[in-house]
C-alpha cells in the first residue's frame, strides 16, 4: 500500500502553491484530517479555516474566485456536495467560476461514522450541474495530476478523494484526455471502475482470470465529461459491461457510462456494481465494502452471473 490519498493530496496542494500565488485554500475546522493543514503550515496567508460552516466557505471561495484568486475548498465530501449545493450551482457553475473542491472521505471511507458521514451521492449530483468537472481518482499518482489539472481550469472541478490507504495502480498515462484508462486486456467482458473501485475491479480480473473469464478492465478517473470512444471499442467486442464504484448506483458511475455509450448504437449488456439505492452503514472499512458488493471475489461472482440487456442501437 502507497500513501493515504489524503497525504498525498495536502502534500502537492502545498507544492503548487509555492508556484502559484492565487491559489488560496479555504478548510471548514478539519484540515488535519483532509490534510489541507499541510498548505496551512507552508502558506498561513493563504489559508482560511471557515469553521464549520460549510456553505459560508463555499461563498467565501466564490467571492475570492471572482476576485481573481484560485480557491480549493476542501472538507468532507458528503458536508460539500450536500451543504454547499445551492452555493457550487449559483455562484461556481453559473458564473463558471475556477473553485476546486476537494472532497474528503468519499464513498464509504469514513466507515464508523455511518451513513450520516459517508458520501455515495455526491458524484450524482455534482454531475448534473453545468460547467462542473467530476474527477474521481484511483490512486495518489491520480489525485495529484488531478489537482494539477483543475489548477490549470478555469471552471469549477470536483475532485473526490479517500479517507484510507490505496493501492498503487502504476497507471496514469492519458489522464489529460479524459478517457478510461486501459489497465488490462481481454475479450469477454468489460470492466469499468473508477476511485478506488479500480483496484478491487483488477483483483477481480485476477480471480476471473483463473477461472475462464478474459475481463478488460479499465479505471476512469473522469466521470464528468468522461470520454467514451476507449469503452465503446471495447464493449463492441465484448458485449458485456459492468461498472464498478463507490458510490449510489443511481446517478453515478455506471450511469454515466450508459448515457455515453448509449448514444453510440453499440449494443451490449450492463451490470451496475455499487451501493444499491440504500444508505450505508457502521463498520470496518472493507467489511462494509463487502457487503455492498464492493470486493474482489464479490465483483467476480458477479461478472460470472447472466447480466441483462440495456442498450440496444441506442435505446435503454
Amino acid at each position: 500500500m502507497s500513501l493515504i490519498m489524503r497525504d498525498a493530496f495536502g502534500k502537492k496542494l502545498a507544492e503548487l502553491g509555492a508556484a502559484n500565488k492565487k491559489l488560496v485554500v479555504l478548510d471548514a475546522d478539519v484540515s488535519g484530517s483532509t490534510k489541507s493543514g499541510i498548505f496551512a503550515q507552508a502558506f498561513p496567508d493563504r489559508f482560511f479555516n471557515c469553521g464549520v460552516a460549510e456553505g459560508n466557505m463555499a461563498g467565501v471561495a466564490a467571492g475570492l474566485a471572482a476576485s481573481g484568486f484560485h480557491p480549493v475548498i476542501n472538507a468532507f465530501a458528503i458536508f460539500v456536495a450536500l451543504k454547499c449545493t445551492d452555493q457550487i450551482r449559483h455562484d461556481f457553475c453559473y458564473n463558471k467560476l475556477p473553485v476546486i473542491i476537494a472532497g474528503a472521505y468519499g464513498g464509504l471511507s469514513d466507515s464508523y461514522d455511518g451513513a450520516s458521514h459517508q458520501s455515495i451521492a455526491d458524484i450524482a449530483i455534482l454531475r448534473s450541474l453545468p460547467n462542473m468537472e467530476v474527477i474521481v481518482p484511483g490512486d495518489n499518482k491520480q489525485a495529484e495530476l488531478a489537482l494539477e489539472y483543475a489548477v490549470s481550469q478555469k471552471h469549477p472541478v470536483y475532485i473526490r478523494l479517500t479517507r484510507n490507504d490505496t493501492a498503487d495502480i502504476s497507471v496514469s498515462n492519458g489522464f489529460g484526455t479524459k478517457a478510461p484508462i486501459l489497465l488490462k486486456s481481454g475479450s469477454d467482458v468489460t470492466v469499468a471502475a473508477t476511485g478506488l473501485a479500480s483496484q478491487l475491479a483488477l483483483d477481480a480480473a485476477a480471480l476471473l482470470e483463473k477461472e475462464g473469464v478474459s475481463a478488460e478492465v479499465f479505471s476512469a478517473p473522469f466521470v464528468k465529461p468522461i470520454e467514451g470512444t476507449a469503452l465503446e471499442t471495447s464493449v463492441r467486442k465484448t458485449g458485456r459491461l459492468v461498472t464498478v464504484e463507490e458510490h449510489s448506483v443511481v446517478g453515478g458511475f455506471g450511469s454515466a457510462c450508459l448515457e455515453k455509450l448509449a448514444k453510440s448504437g453499440v449494443q451490449f449488456s450492463w451490470l451496475p456494481i455499487g451501493v444499491q439505492d440504500t444508505f450505508g452503514d457502521t463498520g470496518a472499512y472493507d467489511e462494509l465494502l463487502a457487503a455492498y458488493g464492493l470486493s474482489a471475489r464479490a465483483i467476480a461472482d458477479a461478472v460470472k452471473r447472466p447480466i441483462p440487456r440495456a442498450a440496444a442501437s441506442g435505446n435503454m
